[in-house]
């Protein structure tokens, strides 16, 4: 299993449409994935789990996966996050 942690750099937070670009990233990779805030994990290719975590901007999350591209996957979604969806 590999993880990071990162904070959300863009102000509003994973609203719908960077929740989009970050499940279709994690859609991306055959690891199982997954986005912890706090004590909830959810599954980070489900767009109603992201939103469900209510992630606004400076939120601190973690990103875990595991699998055979495990590191891959967290890297890039890594990316996107400090990236701020380009907002």
């Amino acid at each position: 299993m590999f993880v990071k942690d990162v904070v959300v750099q863009n102000q509003v937070g994973l609203h719908a449409r960077p929740a989009t670009f970050f499940i279709q990233k994690a859609n991306e990779f055959k690891s199982t994935i997954w986005v912890e805030k706090q004590e909830r994990r959810i599954n980070a290719k489900s767009l109603l789990g992201v939103l469900s975590l209510g992630i606004v901007g400076g939120s601190k999350i973690r990103i875990l996966a595991e699998g055979s591209d495990e590191e891959e996957a967290v890297n890039e979604l890594v990316r996107l996050v400090d990236s701020g969806f380009a907002e």
